[in-house]
């Protein structure tokens, strides 16, 4: 796999940049596994992170779906479930959310140099809104997509394919940035370049090899070689 430097990564073949959320504008995992944790332990489930791990990059339906899969509790009620959760890490989103580090940066970098941009997101569309609202992105962000509105999320290509198709362009115009493994193969499904940013306790995973480039943040993609 080749690897960026901060010197040698070129923007400029790509006519849009395609940004995950979770995980790569915001740190939002910890919300997640709070939410998760306190809402599945309600039905008798008590996760790890390690556990957690295995869903990231899913819908908030599939991971429902799959930890009920993973132990059945009585009387389900799926859609409680997700509006419970989903009130949970909006509720934190919009006290504590930061940017990660270089992110607004490289919004505002790309911006100037009239790049296409859009966030597609497993997380629901009041999530992606609640996160741009909080860090102020509004006006350098072209499109919001979620995969709620697809009929499979990610590692599914159907979220970033949609994407490309609203932005007018073809997928391989555009360009992604994943934190997640499953994120990286919805991306190279959909025949698109893909910068894997892992977060730490990932980021030496080797299916990360899939990916064309890995850096550690997005700041170390602020002195790209073009833009």
């Amino acid at each position: 796999m080749t690897r960026l430097s901060r010197d040698s990564f070129d923007f400029s073949p790509f006519k849009a940049i395609i940004f995950d959320m979770d995980g790569l504008i915001i740190d939002s995992e910890p919300y997640w596994k709070i939410a998760e944790k306190t809402i599945f332990s309600k039905h008798g489930l008590h996760l790890t992170d390690d556990l957690l791990r295995q869903v990231m990059g899913f819908r908030l339906s599939e991971v429902v779906a799959h930890w009920y899969q993973y132990q059945p509790w009585p009387d389900p009620n799926f859609k409680q479930t997700e509006d419970e959760i989903l009130t949970l890490v909006q509720s934190l989103i919009l006290k504590h959310a930061e940017a990660l580090p270089g992110i607004i940066e490289l919004f505002h970098l790309l911006r100037k140099h009239n790049y296409k941009i859009a966030i597609a997101s497993s997380s629901n569309m009041s999530l992606i809104e609640a996160v741009v609202q909080k860090l102020n992105l509004g006006n350098v962000i072209d499109l919001l997509w979620s995969a709620q509105y697809e009929d499979y999320g990610k590692p599914h290509p159907a979220i970033f394919v949609t994407t490309a198709h609203k932005l007018g362009l073809k997928p391989e115009d555009c360009l992604v940035l994943e934190d997640s493994i499953n994120g990286v193969i919805a991306a190279k499904a959909a025949r698109m370049k893909c910068i894997a940013i892992p977060e730490t306790a990932t980021f030496n995973d080797p299916r990360f090899t899939i990916a064309d480039f890995k850096v550690k943040s997005a700041a170390d993609l602020l002195t790209a070689k073009k833009l």
